[in-house]
């Protein structure tokens, strides 16, 4: 074969390579980075994002953001809804230069950083649920989208998150996360990390689910031991 078709050959097949790694669209699911004791951890589902930071041995939460994201020019661009460090950085929007090869994600945050992505697992609740009301429904006022108060749970592939924030002040009250299982209408959270008690970590605790619509209703005892009802509404 003469030079210059090498050359060409070459070239088509660099482009064939390159060419679905830089216009790929992420994969819905989490993707952990670990350092040492720091994990990060990833979700990425419906447009929505959360990246959380927390140290795990021993327990210590750092840090965690989330919202709306897009995706152009091989970047993310993210409208955070919350990030609990608003106050030192006033943060709102991030974009986020990224590659993706397989299922490991390249992310350039402060520093280069890759992701591995979790092994699927689908189960009952996965998806992002909006606190609505305590229950029982007996049609009393409900909290929705339009409330700029929000308390957000966000469930995939065997990780839980929930995050309790102010959309218009941004102010941050709190997140906490793990690993859990749905199954048979038990509902059971394996609390990996927890801003407001580093201590509760290692807690594991059991609540009845019934899905009515699309609702959640969530009941059982709560860490102090006192009987609950909640019912959140399915946001996508």
């Amino acid at each position: 074969m003469k030079p210059y078709r090498i050359l060409k050959t070459f070239h088509f097949l660099a482009f064939v390579f390159f060419l679905p790694i830089v216009n790929a669209q992420i994969p819905s699911g989490v993707y952990f980075s670990e350092d040492e004791n720091t994990r990060h951890e990833l979700k990425i589902d419906q447009g929505y994002l959360t990246h959380t930071v927390y140290k795990t041995d021993p327990a210590e939460f750092i840090k965690a953001v989330g919202g709306f994201f897009s995706v152009d020019d091989n970047k993310l661009r993210v409208s955070l809804e919350f990030n609990s460090a608003y106050e030192q950085d006033r943060i709102k929007n991030l974009e986020i230069p990224y590659t993706l090869a397989g299922e490991r994600l390249n992310l350039k945050l402060d520093q280069e950083m890759v992701f591995d992505k979790r092994e699927a697992q689908n189960q009952a609740l996965d998806g992002q649920w909006l606190f609505a009301t305590r229950g029982p429904d007996t049609g009393q006022d409900r909290r929705g989208e339009e409330n700029p108060r929000k308390t957000l749970k966000f469930l995939l592939d065997g990780r839980f998150q929930w995050i309790a924030y102010q959309t218009e002040t941004m102010r941050f009250s709190g997140t906490g996360g793990g690993s859990f299982t749905a199954e048979d209408r038990v509902y059971t959270e394996n609390i990996e990390f927890f801003s407001r008690d580093n201590d509760r970590v290692g807690a594991s605790l059991k609540f009845n689910y019934e899905i009515k619509g699309d609702d959640w209703h969530h009941t059982g005892k709560n860490s102090k031991g006192e009987p609950m009802y909640e019912i959140w509404a399915k946001r996508n």
